[in-house]
């Protein structure tokens, strides 16, 4: 079993994930290098963890986690699939078992909005992890004043939280966003097929999906 800390402490991926979020940074995204990446891993395995799935599981997640943004080297556009190839590559040439690496790969083509799906439960977890990380520190560009649509909305969040309510049977995603920045309804513009997306990774884990902002229920 190839782990976590080996594939975080790996040169080749640190390097790969540095360049790739250089690469996003000259495109004007926000922050997607090792504080994000580490984070998504974190909370993915948080997931899974609270939710009583096995040490292997969780450290499946957190490598796909951990690694689910290379990808952004090759080009933005069909990031998750390019990723995905390039992990394939990379964990293959470790040693990886087939079946670890199936679940892996399959998750990380999968962690786009716009063409994946959460086919399994690694896919789900790794789903909900990075489409909540929304928050201050994500945002790169210091003039306020030449902010778009996605700055305002990440400068705006003060708090995002991402817990686990076994005993509601509820995974719920906690925002509170000061509306000088930026309005709920600009939330909902950018990333409202993340929520629906992260509705349906909920259910593939037997749970329900609630977002609350700014302490009102609105999934």
């Amino acid at each position: 079993m190839i782990s976590f800390n080996e594939i975080k402490n790996n040169a080749t991926i640190r390097t790969y994930i540095q360049k790739a979020d250089e690469t996003l940074t000259a495109l004007g995204y926000t922050e997607h290098s090792f504080a994000h990446v580490t984070k998504v891993a974190e909370d993915a395995g948080r997931i899974l963890s609270v939710l009583g799935y096995d040490a292997h599981q969780v450290e499946l997640v957190k490598i796909a986690g951990f690694m689910h943004d290379i990808g952004n080297l090759v080009n933005r556009a069909d990031h998750s699939q390019s990723g995905a190839v390039m992990a394939f590559r990379i964990l293959d040439n470790m040693g990886m078992d087939a079946a670890d690496l199936a679940g892996i790969v399959s998750a990380i083509g999968n962690h786009d909005e716009g063409t994946g799906k959460p086919i399994n439960a690694i896919a789900a977890a790794l789903f909900l992890a990075d489409k909540s990380d929304v928050r201050r520190s994500r945002v790169r560009n210091r003039d306020i004043s030449t902010f778009d649509i996605h700055d305002r909305v990440n400068y705006s969040v003060e708090m995002s939280e991402l817990s686990v309510q076994k005993e509601q049977n509820e995974i719920r995603l906690e925002i509170r966003i000061d509306t000088e920045y930026s309005s709920v309804s600009e939330y909902f513009e950018i990333f409202l097929g993340r929520m629906i997306q992260c509705r349906r990774a909920a259910e593939e884990l037997g749970m329900h999906f609630r977002l609350v902002i700014n302490e009102q229920t609105l999934m």
